[in-house]
């Protein structure tokens, strides 16, 4: 009976230990402390109606071998006020990685084309659209759309392992913003309207479609918007603030891949089609027609658009997150039965106050997948959608979808002794300890009652309720 009841008690103890230590990122090492940093994006002028799209090279980031937990930024002044949305709209901001050759100097560029291509190498995602290498990126929603990566997970950046022989890693930052005080049309200011821009040829000097009417093409850098008659506001010195999260790379961190799907993609199946990025023609943008003026129409005035997309990648869907233009009602991730997979909706602003402007996009909501639960398999077809209002016309309107993907999944914790590492866990083992030794004691005070009792008789068990 006395070795019955020793048994009880190690089993016990072994719940608690497994129950207290379910997976080997239960706790981080002391070199994977989360690490943060404030980076200023160099700094840009903006009066009314004015445009900044630029290019800078070699910005701030975190340096050494590390997996990045999040990457969120905003407009602010040179006091460190952020800017609200209806006085300078985020268009979007991206962050692409490169490789330079070591002693080439890499500053400020007005043109990617500059670069002597022996000199340079795109560090791309992994995605499928060719135009679309950036790893991180948002626009207008970028105040409330949660970039945070789970754990165990991170993405990877300076690893050596990838840095070609010879080159150094670097970052590109683009920002895209629009001084909207005092314009005609706020909205088509920030769908970049070609008639608002006066513009009819693009920022190389070639002249657009004829019913090319509004985009990127025609809102590049230091163009202008139309402004009201008589309004004046100072010129102000504005910047991009980034804050990057991150920790130190090692085996307890999983790295996650970048993959960016684009409504526009042109991509079809055939016989002879790979999937590979040459046969993706990614548009970036398109325009929404409005409702005809006899009514709503059977669709309730929502333009939706589905594409097929055949995956040349597997894994484990861990985030998800679309980008779009006001005007979006919601992107979602589909599997070709129909199986909804992630879906992303937007939040639009009420008031004034930064973060919260009335009739733009403010947020975009984010999936975070139980890990394993939502696989993709190499080959397998997706369906992305993307919808929007047709209350109005909108032109220049994005319909972006950013997922990560892993390879693999966190191992279950095995052993104890893997996860003395850190104070933290030290003091989790030694208060386990502890309860060790204390049912240890009741173990021993439960056995003696036992033995008493059973000398005592029946009578002894009746005292006490037995």
């Amino acid at each position: 009976e006395m070795a019955s009841y020793n048994q009880g008690c190690l089993i016990l103890v072994g719940i608690l230990v497994t129950l207290s230590l379910p997976y080997s990122h239960a706790f981080w090492r002391n070199e994977n402390k989360i690490q943060t940093a404030v980076f200023l994006s160099p700094k840009f002028v903006l009066g009314p109606g004015s445009v900044e799209n630029r290019f800078y090279y070699n910005v701030d980031f975190p340096k050494g071998h590390i997996a990045v937990k999040s990457f969120d930024a905003e407009v602010i002044d040179e006091a460190g006020n952020p800017i609200p949305l209806h006085e300078t709209y985020l268009h979007h901001w991206v962050v692409v990685r490169y490789y330079v050759r070591k002693g080439v100097e890499i500053s400020e560029f007005d043109d990617p084309r500059k670069f002597n291509e022996s000199d340079y190498i795109s560090g791309r995602n992994s995605g499928i659209c060719q135009n679309l290498g950036q790893f991180f990126g948002l626009g207008s929603e970028t105040r409330k759309t949660s970039t945070h990566v789970p754990n165990p997970y991170g993405i990877e950046a300076g690893n050596p392992a990838e840095i070609p022989s010879g080159f150094e890693e670097q970052w590109m930052l683009n920002v895209h913003a629009i001084d909207t005080r005092g314009a005609e049309d706020k909205l088509g200011c920030t769908e970049c309207r070609c008639d608002l821009y006066n513009i009819t040829v693009d920022e190389y000097g070639r002249p657009l479609r004829p019913d090319y009417k509004g985009g990127l093409l025609c809102c590049y850098d230091h163009t202008q918007c139309k402004v009201k008659h008589g309004f004046e506001a100072v010129r102000r010195a504005l910047y991009l603030r980034y804050t990057v999260t991150w920790v130190d790379m090692d085996t307890s961190v999983l790295p996650v891949k970048i993959y960016i799907f684009d409504i526009t993609d042109s991509w079809k199946r055939s016989r002879s089609s790979t999937g590979i990025i040459a046969e993706h023609e990614c548009k970036v943008e398109y325009d929404i027609g409005s409702c005809d003026a006899t009514g709503m129409g059977d669709d309730g005035c929502i333009d939706t658009r589905r594409i097929s997309l055949d995956m040349p990648f597997g894994g484990y869907l861990i985030y998800g997150v679309a980008h779009q233009h006001s005007g979006g009602t919601g992107s979602a991730l589909y599997r070709e039965d129909g199986q909804l997979m992630c879906s992303s909706l937007p939040t639009y602003g009420e008031g004034e106050e930064p973060g919260n402007e009335a009739g733009y996009i403010v947020g975009m909501t984010t999936c975070y997948p139980k890990p394993g639960t939502v696989e993709i398999s190499k080959g397998e077809t997706l369906i992305l959608e993307s919808n929007y209002s047709r209350i109005r016309h909108h032109t220049g309107v994005m319909g972006l979808f950013y997922i990560l993907v892993a390879d693999e999944l966190p191992k279950p914790m095995h052993a104890l002794h893997t996860v003395v590492q850190t104070q933290d866990s030290i003091m989790v083992v030694t208060i386990l300890w502890a309860a060790v030794a204390l049912i240890g004691v009741v173990a021993v005070i439960a056995v003696a009652v036992h033995y008493r009792l059973k000398r005592e008789g029946e009578d002894g068990y009746e005292a006490i309720g037995m």
